[in-house]
C-alpha cells in the first residue's frame, strides 16, 4: 500500500515507444493539463512500425485515409493505399505539430520496469543502466513489434546474406542475385513482387497460403488533396464509409461467423476469382489456395503478388525445410537450393513484450501470462499491475485500423491517470472482478469467431496463440467497446487514498 508521505518521481508519467501510439499518448496527455512525461523509444526517430519496417514495396494494407489520427486528418496521401515513406512522414508531422520531440529519449532501450507498491513508483531501467522513476507507466510497445525469427537449424552457418523485412539493409543491391524469401503474409507478398524483376532467380518459400484480395489502389487527384488540405474533415466522409463497411463486414463474417458462416466463403469465392485471373498455371494456382477458412489468418490486398507467380525466374516452393546450409537450403525431400541472398519476412510475435515488467511482489507479467493465458481489464491494464495502461493488451486491438485502437486505450488510459492525478490517488489498479467478468465475456465471444471454427485448423495464424486463444482482437464493434470502456472509468478501477 502507499505509504503516508507520497514519494515524488522523476515523471509523472513514462511512456514507452514513439510509434502512433506514443505520439497519441503524449498529445493525449498535454490536452489535460500534464506534461510532465518521458518517451522512451529504442530507435532514433519517431515511427514505431514504420520506421523499422522500409523494406521494398511497404505500403499500408487498409486505405490511408482510415489511417491516421481522427483530431489530426491528413490530406497528403498520395494514393489509396500510401507507401510506408508517407506513415513515417505523417509520424514526423505529428510529433512536431504537437510538440512531442522534447520529450522523447531516442536510441534508449527500455530493459525492465518495476512496481514498487512502497512508494507507488514505476521504475524504468534501460539498455545503458539509467534507471528514472514516474508515477505511471503507459506502454505503446505494439501488439507486434518483435519480429519472429524461423527456427531454422543451421541459419547461422549461412554464408550469403540475410535480410529481415524489420530491418532491412538498403546499401545490399539484389541486382543480379538468387534470392530466397521466407514467409507468404502481408509483408511477404508486398516485397515479392517489387524486387522480382531485379533479381536473376527467386524462390518463395511458402508454409501457408493467404488469402488475397484485388487491392483497388490509385493516385489520389492533386485537386482533391487541395479540398482536403483547405477542409481537413471532408475526409471524414470517405473515412466514415471505409470504416462502416470494413467493421459491418468484421463484425458479421469474423466476429459471427459461427451464426453467419457464409460471409467468409463469399469472401473465399471473390478471393479464388482473383487468384485464377491472374495466375495461369493450374498447378500453381492450387499452392496458392488456402485451405483454411478466410479470415483465420490476416487476408490481404494485392494486386501484383500473383503475376509475379507468371515470371520465368519466380518459382514456388511448398516442401518443407530441412535445414539451412552454408551456400543455401535444404529441403525435407532431400533437394538443395543454392542462393546468395535469404529474406526473412516471417511476421512478429503476437503481444510479446520487449522488456520485463514486474508487478506487485515481483510478479512478472510475461511469466503470468503464460501461465494463466493471456487477459487483461478492457485490453488495457492488469490486475496486480498498477498504474500500469497497455496500448493494446490482450483482447485489446479494436476495429478495422490500428489507428480505431490506439484513440481508443490511449484516450482510456490518460484518462484514468488524469483522474488519479486530480484526486491525488497515487496508485490505481483494475478490479479483480471487473477483469474476470471481461476476460469471461470475451473468451466467450471468441468462441462464436471465425477463429473457433474447425476450418482455421492448419492455418498457422497469429490469431490463436500456443494455449489456443484468440486474444489478438477484442471481439466486439467499436460503439461497443466505447461504450465499455466509459462504463469501466467509473467503475472499472480502484483509486488509492
Amino acid at each position: 500500500m502507499a505509504t503516508a508521505n507520497i514519494q515524488q518521481p522523476d515523471h509523472t508519467v513514462a511512456i514507452v515507444g514513439a510509434g502512433f501510439g506514443g505520439l497519441a499518448a503524449g498529445i493525449k496527455l498535454q490536452e489535460r493539463g500534464i506534461d510532465d512525461y518521458v518517451i522512451f523509444d529504442r530507435n532514433d526517430d519517431v515511427g514505431g512500425t514504420w520506421l523499422a519496417n522500409r523494406y521494398p514495396g511497404v505500403e499500408v494494407d487498409i486505405p490511408s485515409v482510415t489511417y491516421s489520427y481522427k483530431f489530426a486528418l491528413n490530406p497528403e496521401w498520395s494514393q489509396v493505399f500510401a507507401p510506408g515513406a508517407e506513415l513515417l512522414q505523417y509520424a514526423r508531422d505529428i510529433a512536431e505539430r504537437y510538440g512531442i520531440r522534447k520529450h522523447i529519449r531516442f536510441g534508449t532501450r527500455v530493459t525492465a520496469a518495476d512496481f514498487d507498491d512502497s512508494t507507488d513508483l514505476w521504475t524504468i531501467t534501460t539498455a545503458a543502466g539509467d534507471r528514472v522513476t514516474a508515477r505511471f507507466l503507459i506502454s505503446c510497445h505494439g501488439a507486434l513489434s518483435t519480429p519472429a525469427t524461423p527456427d531454422l537449424p543451421g541459419l547461422e552457418n549461412f554464408s550469403g546474406k540475410v535480410l529481415r523485412s524489420a530491418s532491412w539493409d538498403h546499401d545490399y543491391d539484389l541486382t543480379g542475385k538468387k534470392v530466397a524469401v521466407i514467409g507468404t503474409g502481408a509483408t511477404g507478398i508486398q516485397i515479392i513482387p517489387t524486387i522480382a524483376p531485379q533479381v536473376q532467380h527467386l524462390t518463395v518459400l511458402q508454409r501457408t497460403a493467404i488469402w488475397v484480395l484485388p487491392k483497388p489502389n490509385a493516385p489520389i487527384p492533386g485537386f482533391l488533396r487541395n479540398i482536403y488540405r483547405a477542409i481537413p474533415k471532408l475526409q471524414l466522409l470517405p473515412r466514415f464509409l471505409i470504416d462502416s463497411t470494413f467493421e459491418i463486414a468484421e463484425t458479421i463474417g469474423v466476429v459471427h461467423n459461427k451464426q453467419l458462416p457464409a460471409i467468409t466463403r463469399g469472401m473465399e469465392k471473390l478471393c479464388r476469382r482473383h487468384l485464377h485471373s491472374q495466375v495461369k498455371d493450374k498447378r500453381i494456382r492450387e499452392q496458392l489456395t488456402p485451405h483454411y477458412g478466410y479470415a483465420c489468418k490476416r487476408p490481404s490486398f494485392s494486386n501484383d503478388y500473383f503475376p509475379t507467380f507468371n515470371r520465368d525466374n519466380v518459382d514456388l516452393e511448398t516442401e518443407s525445410i530441412s535445414q539451412i546450409t552454408s551456400t543455401g537450403i535444404e529441403f525435407a525431400d532431400g533437394s538443395n537450393l543454392a542462393i546468395d541472398t535469404l529474406i526473412l519476412a516471417t511476421g512478429f510475435k503476437i503481444f510479446d513484450l520487449p522488456y520485463e515488467i514486474s508487478g506487485i511482489d515481483g510478479q512478472d507479467l510475461a511469466k503470468t501470462w503464460d501461465s494463466e493465458r493471456m487477459y487483461s481489464y478492457e485490453g488495457i491494464t492488469v490486475p496486480g499491475f498498477p498504474n500500469l495502461f497497455l496500448a493494446p493488451g490482450p483482447y485489446g486491438v479494436i476495429g478495422f485500423s490500428w489507428f480505431d485502437t490506439i484513440e481508443l486505450c490511449v484516450t482510456h488510459a490518460v484518462q484514468v491517470v488524469a483522474k488519479a492525478v486530480k484526486s491525488g490517488s497515487p496508485q490505481v489498479s483494475a478490479t479483480d472482478e471487473q477483469t474476470t467478468e471481461f476476460v469471461e465475456k470475451m473468451r466467450k465471444k471468441v468462441r462464436s469467431t471465425v477463429f473457433a471454427s474447425p476450418r482455421c485448423a492448419g492455418s498457422n495464424t497469429y490469431y490463436i496463440n500456443a494455449q489456443g486463444d484468440s486474444p489478438y482482437l477484442r471481439p466486439t464493434t467499436r460503439i461497443e467497446s466505447a461504450r465499455s470502456l466509459r462504463k469501466a472509468l467509473k467503475e472499472g478501477y480502484e483509486y488509492s487514498a
